[in-house]
């Protein structure tokens, strides 16, 4: 498998290197070690990291248990339409901005300007991000779950600092996941109540034919707000992070 991808690497270098030529027969500089198979391939590894950045740091970050919370409030209060991705998504790319912002200044003052600087390589850049993004990790993961994983490896770690990431994102993941669903039934019960209720009453009055959905649906958007739910919700995720 790491002959064929190095293969097709190689296979793509011709057609990296034409752009090269090109922008060189113009009259531009191009850096030398760019211009060879062993830069094209480099090339290729940018862009497939560039592709796979976005996704990998959603993992890092704060941003699955914020966007599953807000996700099962919108279901549980009104539908599963309201509020719409596009705004339920871009209200937890904030708040995980605002909540990461602390360890992102972190790594693009001890990794990102260093590196941009020359004063460090790569690979020193990026032990130190992961040693930050380690310190957030960590005391988030439940210590059952990274012992699944490491005893799945078969990997045995004498020290929290010494996890290899391998097995500490998808234990971090995991241990969001698990973190952001027992919030969402705390939030969920009041709702069930209400819906219970709701249909109870409508039993009683013998009024099969009319939908519960209407009648709960405003009366669960009148407790939320009255009960300034936007505030707690939000607020009770950024507790869940200090």
């Amino acid at each position: 498998m790491r002959w064929r991808l190095a293969g097709t690497c190689l296979a793509a270098g011709p057609l990296l290197l034409v752009p090269a030529r090109a922008a060189a027969a113009a009259g531009l500089q191009i850096p030398d070690d760019l211009a060879t198979p062993r830069g094209a391939v480099y090339v290729l590894g940018l862009l497939t990291l560039i592709a796979l950045g976005p996704s990998l740091l959603v993992m890092l970050t704060s941003f699955t248990r914020i966007v599953v919370v807000l996700s099962l409030l919108r279901g549980a209060v009104v539908s599963p339409q309201v509020p719409p991705n596009q705004v339920v998504v871009g209200l937890a790319l904030f708040l995980t901005l605002f909540v990461m912002a602390p360890t992102l200044g972190a790594v693009n003052r001890d990794a990102v300007q260093p590196y941009l600087a020359g004063e460090i390589d790569g690979g020193q850049a990026l032990a130190r991000a992961e040693g930050h993004l380690r310190e957030f990790m960590l005391p988030r993961t439940r210590e059952r779950t990274l012992k699944m994983f490491l005893d799945y490896a078969g990997l045995r770690v004498g020290e929290p600092a010494e996890t290899p990431m391998a097995a500490l994102v998808p234990a971090f993941v995991v241990s969001e996941l698990q973190s952001a669903f027992e919030m969402g039934f705390l939030m969920i019960l009041p709702f069930l109540v209400i819906d219970l209720a709701v249909g109870t009453v409508l039993m009683s009055f013998g009024m099969i034919m009319l939908p519960p959905v209407m009648v709960s649906m405003p009366l669960k958007v009148l407790v939320f707000l009255l009960a300034g739910g936007w505030d707690a919700v939000v607020g009770a995720l950024l507790s869940s992070y200090r």
